[in-house]
């Protein structure tokens, strides 16, 4: 040994998250923007297509922007995730395929932003408001879930994550699927109440009471306020 100290790490703490307060070490932490894209969050986009009200989405938009840019004037670790697949669909399982044509979504037909939940097409794209900044990683997924099919555990094991903070649509769908194989594999992990959204309003208010119950069976939740004030009080602190 040559005598340093290891510089120890801060914890931040998010006091108003429920069940109980939620503690982390910023350089151990990664907010997670799930599938913020044209095809769930703007006019057109395969959302819209299967009949739901993308106005939920779209009023999550300013919010997660705040967050972000709380994230990364204190150099927490950002990712973004999007749903999509292959444009020959030999990532898309038949089943699910089936359902979206049922529904008269399907996947790969043609939209006003290209053939939907396709990877390259327009609709695949994050809207501007949240566009990844250079360095940021983008997690392009196939399936509801982050883990599955991708890199994306590997990523955080490389840049020493333990916990996560999630945002992003649908909350009931993928972001509940993303915090379940979270859990699994050991993060601790915070739902940010506003910053999430699902079509249905119902399902979002089940989808987070879920979360935190029998005493944060999946992680915590909290608003993005406190979560964003938690980091400039670190910040401040930290200066």
């Amino acid at each position: 040994m040559d005598g340093r100290r290891k510089k120890k790490e801060a914890v931040l703490t998010v006091e108003e998250a429920l069940p109980y307060p939620f503690r982390m070490r910023p350089e151990r932490t990664a907010v997670v923007v799930i599938d913020m894209q044209n095809d769930f969050c703007a006019p057109g986009g395969f959302g819209e297509r299967l009949g739901n009200d993308i106005g939920p989405a779209r009023a999550i938009i300013p919010v997660i922007a705040s967050v972000l840019e709380a994230a990364r004037s204190c150099g927490l670790f950002v990712l973004h995730t999007r749903e999509g697949h292959l444009p020959d669909l030999s990532d898309c399982p038949p089943s699910k395929l089936a359902r979206s044509r049922r529904q008269g979504a399907g996947i790969g037909d043609e939209g006003p932003m290209g053939r939907l939940l396709i990877r390259g097409e327009p609709g695949h794209d994050i809207v501007p408001e949240l566009a990844p900044l250079p360095g940021e990683p983008v997690v392009d997924k196939p399936g509801k879930g982050a883990f599955y099919r991708t890199g994306l555990h590997s990523l955080l094991r490389r840049a020493k994550i333990e916990s996560l903070v999630l945002c992003g649509v649908t909350t009931h769908v993928c972001v509940h699927s993303t915090l379940r194989e979270a859990n699994d594999r050991g993060y601790e992990c915070l739902v940010l109440e506003d910053a999430t959204a699902a079509f249905d309003p119902r399902d979002h208010e089940a989808a987070i009471r879920m979360v935190r119950q029998q005493g944060g069976i999946f992680g915590w939740t909290a608003k993005a306020r406190d979560f964003i004030s938690a980091l400039s009080q670190n910040a401040a602190a930290s200066g």
